[in-house]
């Protein structure tokens, strides 16, 4: 009674081999496509971070009633902040976890040119080593994003 109809005795059990050769694949490409989309959002808020504060520098490096060109160390902090934490206090919590205002640099580019640059060490969603399981060498997940923006003063 337990025989399905139009199914040979040999083929019982198949899918379940199939699903035991498939899953490993499967599950490896939704964390890889898990962490590309980890790495592209960070990227993104890190590249729109230094972006506001390239833009708020050079919106203020330029003293409008002597006219000339100063980026003093006051409004070098508000953009170091402003890039970390979104607001030029330095208030609140990183826009990225472990963003430090020392990885960022805010730089006279020459010809009233303003330069941020800012460095993020990446951490994988699983961790900083992805695990060979015995298949060769263990793969580090971390590296570093870089972002950097030139922009004239305003």
């Amino acid at each position: 009674m337990n025989d399905r109809i139009g199914q040979p005795k040999c083929e019982r059990g198949i899918a379940l081999v199939e699903t035991v050769i498939c899953l490993p694949v499967l599950l490896f490409v939704m964390l890889a496509a898990g962490e590309l989309t980890n790495v592209f959002m960070q990227h993104s808020t890190l590249t729109k971070a230094v972006r506001d504060g390239s833009r708020h520098a050079a919106g203020n490096a330029i003293n409008h009633g002597a006219k000339v060109f100063d980026l003093n160390a006051g409004l070098i902090n508000e953009t170091r902040n402003l890039v970390v934490f979104g607001n030029t206090a330095g208030s609140g919590t990183p826009l990225l976890p472990n963003l430090a205002v020392g990885a960022v640099t805010v730089l006279d580019a020459g010809g009233e040119i303003v330069e941020v640059r800012a460095s993020y060490g990446y951490t994988g969603i699983i961790g900083t080593v992805l695990p060979a399981f015995g298949f060769g060498a263990d793969h580090s997940l971390g590296f570093n994003l870089q972002a950097s923006i030139r922009m004239r003063a305003l």
